[in-house]
């Protein structure tokens, strides 16, 4: 896909402005690489999707939100929680499964969420976010305050029915909404272009009412530009808003992507664009940065990094009593048994989990020691063994959220 550049004369923000920046693109992509790391030591389960190369995308597009903003996003969000201020150290818990991560160690990779921060989430099933955010606007419309909510997603949820259903209702409603699209060039494995009839995708909601505009994904002030204004556009006029960010991720779709789908001289090309690097040197030109001082703030981000995974190591995993909390639906208005925990010889509803006495606590113990010592001895025999011929762990062979990159 052929991508304008932007032309870098944007003028640099301050010093300290500029440092904040690249201090916070730095810090997202060594957790992202450190998170890499603990999946393949088994630290981290389930599915992992790295956001490598499109830290310009995050940090250029929160900068732009006010702190009364919402934020949604799709599984790729480590980056998100991190840029929206979440510590790192409990989102690295959240990616360990343990109780003193974002979401209690509950949602993993794809499920972190920080009210504190408005940042709502992120989302496994495709498209499924933008309805979700067309309500929050309808929520900020609703209550008369002037907050926004920006919405992430990536190329492939744009073929989604979501996708328009949400966009004509946000155009009918005049709602403060902003819709991202994360164009990374590829759906899991497939190209824009095999995808997409429309690859402009800043034009794919203009027939729905929805006006779009195209950034830079790979420079953090041209993104921050473009928000900004779709932001505002929003905000005062109440029009809703669609922002392509043209980007790229340097990793596979996810850790169990073998990445068969392009080739590694595209990857080495887009390489030569690092946000992080073209950011760095255009400050250096600048004069607000030495070699010296780039240096100090990488091993800054690799400290934080490494305080992030000894914290999540120190963090104990959920207790099983716990495992019927925060089901939200109880009670009268769902007839029947919502949850059943049959652990027990007597199967008895799951929120009545905590008195279910001693007997069904020893048998939930027993069995969750026998499947670990079981998760052991495969992972043991597989040890070293590409068994899907991935370059990955074997324990993750397909993604169930589908292509929507």
């Amino acid at each position: 896909m052929a991508v304008k550049q932007t032309d870098a004369t944007s003028e640099l923000p301050d010093r300290e402005t500029s440092v904040a920046i690249l201090e916070r693109m730095l810090l997202i992509r060594r957790f992202e690489e450190r998170a890499g790391e603990m999946y393949a030591k088994a630290k981290i389960g389930g599915f992992l999707h790295l956001c490598i190369g499109e830290e310009a995308t995050i940090v250029g597009a929160v900068n732009a939100m006010r702190a009364e903003d919402y934020l949604m996003s799709t599984y790729r969000e480590h980056g998100q929680a991190i840029a929206r201020g979440t510590d790192p150290n409990n989102v690295m818990a959240e990616l360990f499964g343990r109780v003193d991560g974002v979401s209690k160690g509950r949602g993993g990779s794809m499920h972190l969420f920080d009210w504190e921060r408005r940042f709502l989430g992120g989302y496994g099933i495709v498209g499924g976010n933008l309805p979700l955010a067309t309500g929050v606007a309808l929520a900020c419309d609703y209550r008369g305050t002037d907050d926004a909510i920006v919405c992430m997603f990536g190329d492939g949820a744009s073929n989604q029915g979501t996708f328009g259903e949400s966009m004509n209702l946000a155009a009918l409603w005049k709602l403060p909404v902003v819709f991202m699209v994360i164009n990374n060039q590829f759906g899991m494995g497939t190209s824009l272009e095999r995808h997409s009839a429309v690859t402009d995708l800043s034009r794919k909601a203009e027939g729905f009412g929805v006006p779009g505009s195209r950034c830079d994904g790979m420079d953090v002030l041209d993104v921050h530009r473009v928000v900004g204004e779709a932001l505002r556009k929003a905000r005062e006029d109440r029009q809703p808003q669609l922002v392509e960010a043209v980007t790229y991720r340097f990793r596979g779709h996810s850790m169990a992507d073998p990445e068969e789908y392009r080739t590694k001289d595209q990857v080495e090309e887009w390489r030569k664009r690092d946000p992080i690097l073209v950011f760095k040197q255009r400050m250096a030109d600048a004069g607000l940065i030495t070699d010296d001082d780039y240096q100090a703030l990488d091993e800054q981000a690799v400290k934080r990094v490494d305080a992030a995974v000894e914290f999540a190591d120190n963090s104990p995993f959920p207790d099983l009593d716990s495992l019927y909390d925060d089901i939200y639906v109880y009670g009268d208005q769902v007839k029947g048994w919502y949850a059943v925990d049959e652990r027990a010889p007597k199967p008895h509803r799951g929120e009545e989990e905590r008195d279910a006495g001693d007997l069904a606590h020893e048998l939930a113990e027993a069995g969750a020691a026998y499947a670990g010592a079981e998760y052991e001895n495969d992972r043991q025999r597989h040890s070293g063994d590409d068994t899907f011929g991935t370059g990955e762990p074997a324990g993750e062979t397909r993604d169930e959220e589908g292509g929507g990159d």
